[in-house]
């Protein structure tokens, strides 16, 4: 009996969707999970984002972002700050999914979702 729970619950936590990229922009620096600037192009991102317009769309993935308005609907809060020297990620806003996606390495990869 206690393996079927077992098994039960790794099937629907599996079946569940992923956690979809929330993202709750932080009023402090200090509350932000990560510091993100907006640069002027695409090459100079380490992100490019795409903006969905529901939280069902966005995934789980690090590149497609669904604001949410409280820090506890999101998967990440982000602050963004006005230097690129103060950044922990660059990004580029896309105008469409396909754009979307990480274009360089960084530590943050995987941790947006």
């Amino acid at each position: 009996m206690p393996r079927i729970v077992i098994i039960l619950v790794l099937i629907l936590g599996l079946a569940a969707p992923a956690g979809a990229g929330n993202i709750c922009i932080a009023d402090y620096e200090s509350q932000a999970d990560a510091r993100v600037y907006v640069v002027n192009y695409e090459s100079q991102a380490d992100l490019c984002v795409y903006v969905v317009d529901y939280e069902s769309q966005a995934g789980g993935k690090d590149e497609l972002w669904y604001y949410v308005d409280y820090e506890s609907q999101a998967d990440a809060s982000i602050f963004f700050v006005d230097y690129e020297s103060q950044a922990d990620i660059k990004v580029y806003f896309v105008d469409y999914e396909s754009q979307a996606g990480w274009e360089k390495g960084n530590k943050f990869r995987g941790r947006l979702r």
